[in-house]
C-alpha cells in the first residue's frame, strides 16, 4: 500500500480524523486492491442484453435479436453526432473495424440523433458500420445510459457475446481508445471462454492383444 501522510491540527480534530481515515484504509485496503485486480479480468456471462429495434442511417430496421448466434456485438452509445468527442470515438471504431471484425464482432453506434443527422455523420466521416437512431430515447433508457433531464446518451459501451449476454460494460469511456479497448476485451473473453470450455482429450485405450492359436 502507498505511504499515507497524516497531518494533525492544533485542536486535535484533524488528528482524530486522520486516525479514522487510516483505520478505513487498513480495513478496506485489501478489498479495494482485490477489486482493482478483478477489474482487468474478462467478465463471465452475466446479464442478458435488452432487445430492441432501431433504424440505421439509411432508414433500414435493425433488430438486435438478429445478431444472436452470429458473433459478438458492440454497442457504443455517444451523446451527439458530429461533436468532437463523438467524432473521435466513431472514427477510432472505423479505423479499427477490421481488427474487430476479424474477431467475429460487429459494431453499432447509437445516439438520440435522428436518421438525417446519423446519415450526415456517417457519410461525412466514411463510417464502415451502422449508426442507429434513437430519437425517442427508448434504447438509451433501456440500457440505463440516459443523461439527466435531457434525452441524450452518456458515452458508454457494451460488449455482447453471440448469445447476446453483456460481457463487458465500459462506463468511463475515453473516445480515443474505446475501439482498441473493445478489441482487446473481446480477444480476452474469447480466450477465457475457450479455456473454460476446453474438454480434456479422452485417454486412448490400447488395442487388446489377441493370442494366435497354434
Amino acid at each position: 500500500m502507498a505511504n499515507l501522510k497524516f497531518y494533525s491540527t492544533s485542536n486535535g480534530i484533524g488528528h482524530r480524523t486522520n486516525k479514522m481515515v487510516a483505520g478505513f484504509f487498513l480495513i478496506l485496503g485489501p478489498f479495494l486492491i482485490s477489486m482493482t485486480s478483478q477489474a482487468d479480468t474478462p467478465a463471465a456471462p452475466s446479464l442478458a442484453a435488452p432487445l430492441f429495434s432501431a433504424k440505421n442511417q439509411d432508414g433500414v430496421d435493425f433488430k438486435l435479436e438478429s445478431r444472436k448466434g452470429v458473433g459478438f456485438t458492440v454497442l457504443f452509445f455517444y451523446p451527439k453526432a458530429g461533436t468532437p468527442g463523438c467524432t473521435k470515438q466513431a472514427c477510432a471504431f472505423r479505423d479499427s473495424i477490421k481488427v474487430i471484425r476479424d474477431l467475429g464482432a460487429e459494431v453499432y453506434g447509437i445516439s438520440a440523433d435522428d436518421i438525417h443527422a446519423q446519415k450526415k455523420f456517417h457519410d461525412e466521416h466514411h463510417m464502415t458500420f451502422d449508426l442507429l437512431s434513437d430519437s425517442e430515447g427508448k434504447v438509451i433508457q433501456l440500457y440505463g445510459v440516459k443523461m439527466p433531464v435531457i434525452t441524450m446518451a452518456k458515452r458508454q459501451t457494451f460488449v455482447l457475446d453471440k448469445e447476446l449476454v453483456i460481457r463487458k460494460h465500459f462506463e468511463d469511456v475515453d473516445p480515443a481508445v474505446d475501439a482498441k479497448n473493445v478489441a482487446l476485451v473481446i480477444s480476452q473473453i474469447q480466450a477465457a471462454d475457450a479455456a473454460r470450455n476446453k474438454v480434456p482429450a479422452s485417454p486412448v485405450t490400447p488395442p487388446k492383444k489377441t493370442l494366435l492359436k497354434k
